[in-house]
């Protein structure tokens, strides 16, 4: 079957539009029915819908998220031309906020012909989920590491309760005689 296509296996651009617009709409999802019927659960919900629309500005810096055990995470940003004074990292409620701001530099000498190494500030975000802990921060050879940790309490951990047996007593049936 050769459907949607013409001579030369090319596709109209109508068809090419059709499926943009499809793909367009299929990218948002409407999450107001489920607010109807759950409690709690409306930074989940802002948080997939906010993934639908990706943000072209925040590809500065790069970086790269790794599980390292069970509930360890490393988030390696790569900062090259920073040190440590010119970055801050906070942890507030659930989310992580990496900032870099370059000092200005003295002028020098030298007049640069080309200038490919970013000197601009950022600010990247992370959302962290419950219970997950900013464990230690370093920076080497350019690249930041964020070493996170997921810490479940013993209160909401799952624990097994044991079943007791319900001892009966033996009643003993006393007959009466007339």
């Amino acid at each position: 079957m050769n459907r949607g296509r013409t001579l030369g296996n090319r596709v109209p651009p109508q068809t090419i539009a059709n499926r943009c617009s499809q793909e367009d709409t299929m990218r948002h999802v409407d999450f107001s029915p489920l607010y109807r019927s759950t409690v709690g659960f409306d930074r989940l919900f802002t948080m997939l819908d906010s993934l639908g629309q990706p943000d072209q500005a925040q590809s500065y810096p790069p970086y790269n998220i790794e599980r390292t055990g069970e509930n360890t995470y490393r988030i390696t940003m790569a900062v090259a031309g920073f040190d440590e004074s010119e970055l801050s990292i906070e942890a507030r409620e659930h989310a992580l906020t990496v900032k870099g701001e370059k000092k200005e530099e003295a002028a020098e000498d030298g007049q640069y012909l080309y200038r490919g190494i970013a000197k601009r500030a950022f600010e990247r975000r992370f959302q962290l989920a419950d219970h997950v802990e900013v464990r230690a921060a370093s920076l080497k050879n350019g690249l930041l590491h964020i070493d996170l940790l997921r810490e479940i309490p013993e209160a909401m951990k799952p624990r097994r309760i044991e079943i007791a047996a319900v001892q009966r007593e033996a009643k003993q049936i006393e007959a009466q005689s007339n």
